[in-house]
């Protein structure tokens, strides 16, 4: 069922732990493409594995706040990223080596990744769990407590 306040807090929340995510997935880039070296294929998708899992734990937690089997869970985020990743390393890789910018490149594709991945957790990860888990009873029980 759709609640147009929760789902917005949901949006805010996403942003929030994705831009933290970001830095995350920046800091790691910039340290393997610029201090180790690593080609651009290399760094982008070891960034974007170290952003997915700090990403996944947070939002599953505190976003859709799910109590949701943790081991299915992270299966569909895989399926996710089974596609995404090998596209965007390919489309990073093709648009670095055509003469982009390697961080026009990272940000662009972060933005596609932001936008997909909350909608793909949103209608099918977290589907008919959001709200499930013990932070999302707390807060049930303390609005309770106020009426």
């Amino acid at each position: 069922m759709l609640d147009r306040r929760r789902d917005g807090w949901q949006a805010v929340k996403f942003t929030l732990f994705s831009i933290s995510a970001g830095a995350v997935q920046a800091g790691s880039f910039a340290l393997f493409n610029d201090v180790v070296k690593l080609d651009y294929k290399y760094s982008y998708f070891i960034a974007l594995a170290l952003s997915v899992l700090w990403n996944f734990t947070f939002n599953r937690r505190y976003t859709f706040r799910s109590a949701a089997n943790v081991p299915r869970a992270m299966a569909l985020v895989a399926l996710f990223y089974a596609v995404f990743a090998p596209l965007s390393t390919w489309w990073g890789d093709a648009l670095s080596n055509a003469g982009w910018h390697d961080y026009v490149v990272l940000g662009l594709t972060m933005v596609s990744n932001f936008v997909l991945e909350f909608f793909y957790q949103r209608c099918v990860v977290y589907r008919g769990s959001i709200d499930t888990n013990d932070v999302a009873r707390r807060a049930r029980e303390r609005s309770q407590e106020t009426i």
